[in-house]
């Protein structure tokens, strides 16, 4: 029987799945979704591979509980980002903040979470898997809506859905500059670029 690290049986898989989680998230942001298996996942935190089966089943279960973590959570940075009222100061005008989530938003490209969308795609997810990835980032753009519901404007879920286009180009051109080579782009041009395209689509 495996050693107990935590207090009780359950705090200790608790702490055993979010290590694992955390071992998978650095191994695809490293090395990419070929190399994350149940096996790698396990080797990195010194874990058995049959030990690993009892928190994933696949590479594509590790991969949708990557997801289902990461997601919310940034949902919630964004929640709170275009908070009307921050904790620490006065209140913030409409612009400053919708541009304050288009900055968010493109903090996802440079984090590890970022490794999650060319893997999803790459994996050729089912159906059914397919709807909750796209109800995972219709959670990502629902602050927005609601910020802009409270400002009273109109179709304020289509003005969301339409702005974020101009968020996801910004994506792309920061992915494809980040490489380096030959005629890459300076980062922080295309943020603040992007971040002039995304508030002027909501003025």
């Amino acid at each position: 029987m495996p050693r107990i690290s935590a207090a009780t049986v359950a705090a200790h898989r608790a702490n055993q799945h979010a290590a694992l989680l955390e071992a998978a998230r650095e191994i695809l942001a490293a090395q990419g979704v070929h190399a994350l298996t149940p096996a790698a996942v396990g080797a990195r935190i010194g874990l058995a591979r049959s030990s690993v089966y009892r928190y994933f089943s696949s590479t594509a279960d590790i991969l949708a509980q990557l997801t289902e973590e990461a997601f919310p959570r940034w949902a919630d940075r964004l929640r709170a980002t275009v908070a009307e009222t921050p904790p620490d100061g006065p209140a913030l005008p409409l612009d400053e903040r919708i541009r304050a989530y288009g900055r968010t938003a493109l903090e996802f490209v440079r984090s590890p979470d970022y490794a999650l969308v060319p893997a999803t795609q790459a994996l050729g997810l089912p159906p059914e898997c397919l709807v909750r990835l796209n109800e995972l980032h219709g959670s990502l753009i629902e602050p927005l809506g609601d910020v802009l519901r409270e400002a009273g404007c109109d179709h304020p879920a289509l003005r969301a859905e339409l702005a974020w286009g101009v968020l996801r180009a910004g994506t792309r051109r920061l992915v494809s500059g980040s490489s380096g080579g030959p005629g890459a782009e300076d980062t922080t041009e295309i943020i603040e670029i992007t971040l002039d395209m995304f508030c002027r689509a909501l003025r």
